[in-house]
């Protein structure tokens, strides 16, 4: 072999062996971004994760230790509060219409019905015109964490009409809600509601620290839920829920407008 051909050789050599290395460089370098992405990828998917956790946790308990808000709630002379059993009558004895509102405390679109017509509702009480009958019901009672909101709250309602300050009570109730899956409020907090809209009987903490109307709420609640009368379509067959208001023993459709239609 001669001399050109051993350097031509060589230099082949030479060439092949710097793309070998290169190619190892390239596949070093590329390994080493994979490694650097997957691990950013992780630490990235931890932090959305443990944030989540955190806002969830903190969403949950965002009642704890809250103080929930009284609210301005008068009514005009002549309007009366009656609880008998677990029904609440608010109005006028006189009142030539009535209705009748069947809710949860914790249900969200029960909230929505009170913004969107408690002040029509409660124009109409006033004036003597309509008398209310409020069930206030424990549909939603297992979707509290801890569960059992939904049952103390009416509880503390049916107290609060016997102390003649329901209507301030449940209209508190509604403007501070928990959330539905959240802590609800307890019942330290309940009874400082009632003591913020003007209940100074003790018959009210001993009403919600002992559950009293309990039962009679369940056993109401037991009746109303399988009541065909109260049934309606939700689009997956019949059945009830709340908000529901009925008038003439017939459930009223809750259309813009319907306040006036019941009473005219």
């Amino acid at each position: 072999m001669g001399g050109a051909e051993r350097n031509a050789r060589k230099r082949k050599q030479q060439q092949t062996a710097s793309r070998s290395v290169a190619q190892a460089r390239g596949v070093a370098s590329g390994d080493t971004k994979k490694i650097v992405a997957i691990t950013v990828a992780v630490v990235v998917l931890a932090a959305l994760v443990i944030g989540g956790v955190v806002w969830t946790t903190s969403s949950k308990d965002s009642t704890e230790g809250k103080v929930i808000q009284a609210q301005s709630t008068t009514s005009a002379a002549g309007v009366v509060e009656k609880r008998d059993g677990a029904v609440v009558t608010v109005g006028k004895p006189e009142a030539p219409k009535s209705i009748d509102i069947y809710a949860d405390f914790l249900c969200p679109i029960c909230k929505q019905f009170e913004e969107s017509y408690k002040e029509q509702i409660h124009e109409q009480v006033d004036n003597g015109t309509l008398l209310v009958r409020y069930h206030m019901l424990p549909m939603l009672n297992q979707r509290s964490d801890p569960p059992g909101y939904s049952l103390d709250s009416a509880n503390a309602s049916l107290a609060a009409a016997d102390a003649g300050k329901f209507l301030a009570f449940h209209d508190a109730l509604f403007k501070d809600q928990p959330q539905e899956g959240g802590r609800g409020f307890d019942k330290a907090q309940l009874i400082k509601l009632g003591q913020d809209v003007g209940i100074t009987d003790p018959a009210f903490v001993i009403a919600i620290n002992t559950g009293i109307h309990e039962q009679q709420i369940k056993d109401a609640y037991a009746k109303i839920s399988t009541d065909p009368s109260l049934q309606q379509d939700f689009g997956s067959g019949p059945g009830f829920g709340t908000p529901t208001v009925t008038s003439n023993g017939q459930v009223v459709k809750l259309e813009n407008g319907w306040v006036q239609k019941v009473v005219g």
